[in-house]
């Protein structure tokens, strides 16, 4: 997977102080129009912690795009990664303790996707810069936030119905979609994370919703990352 080199984009030794604002810096660059070559192969990720936090895991599951098949899609690779921790759990700050072994789990790939779907916030985030948002600027790729939460912003209700949504929005300034992506069931937050507007984002998670409430790139990620037995790097 073609990326910046390590360092290039900014440092990862920081004070919460200098994270903040390292955001308010980058914010600006991300790009929220869309910037999308022809999509043929889409990876979801998903990044947690082990051994008490001390371990970051990052998974990475790659599949091939096939219009005709989706969102049945197949699995063409698959990356677990794991690191140390580099920065403690801060509120708002999460991006800068995730994305390292994300970035660390993209090196390892062979296949280079067009379109990235992350389990977290993109632009939803007080200070436009989630870890769908931060992971996009480093590796250049439009990336897509999918959160199970919400961060900051309101919104009206949104229907029971598989399919539809509702704005979310923060100090008047649309910064995402609450997708209800399975009827009565919790919705979806989806944003912008880099160089994908936020209807196509609506879009591309519609287009991979199947049986379950998560979009199959990230409900696939989220699978490989919860089989305790891959404790080796690969």
């Amino acid at each position: 997977m073609p990326m910046l080199p390590p360092d290039t984009l900014h440092d990862w030794d920081l004070s919460p102080k200098d994270a903040i604002a390292l955001q308010k810096k980058l914010a600006p660059r991300v790009e929220r129009g869309d910037c999308i070559a022809p999509v043929r192969h889409i990876a979801g990720v998903d990044i947690g912690f082990e051994d008490g936090g001390t371990t970051t895991r990052a998974a990475v599951v790659v599949l091939r795009w096939e219009a005709a098949t989706a969102p049945a899609l197949e699995v063409v690779e698959q990356v677990v990664y794991r690191e140390p921790t580099r920065m403690p759990y801060v509120p708002g700050l999460l991006s800068f303790r995730e994305t390292p072994a994300a970035l660390g789990a993209f090196a390892r790939l062979s296949i280079t996707p067009e379109l990235v779907m992350v389990d977290g916030q993109g632009i939803a985030h007080p200070r436009r810069l989630g870890v769908a948002s931060l992971l996009g600027l480093w590796l250049e790729v439009p990336t897509i936030g999918v959160a199970k939460s919400r961060l900051c912003g309101r919104h009206a209700d949104v229907g029971e119905t598989r399919g539809e949504w509702t704005p979310l929005a923060d100090k008047g300034e649309a910064i995402g979609t609450v997708l209800r992506s399975r009827t009565r069931v919790k919705p979806l937050y989806v944003s912008t994370g880099h160089r994908v507007s936020q209807a196509t984002a609506r879009e591309w998670v519609v287009r991979c919703l199947h049986r379950t409430k998560l979009p199959e790139p990230t409900r696939l990620a989220d699978r490989l990352a919860s089989r305790r037995d891959e404790r080796g790097r690969r």
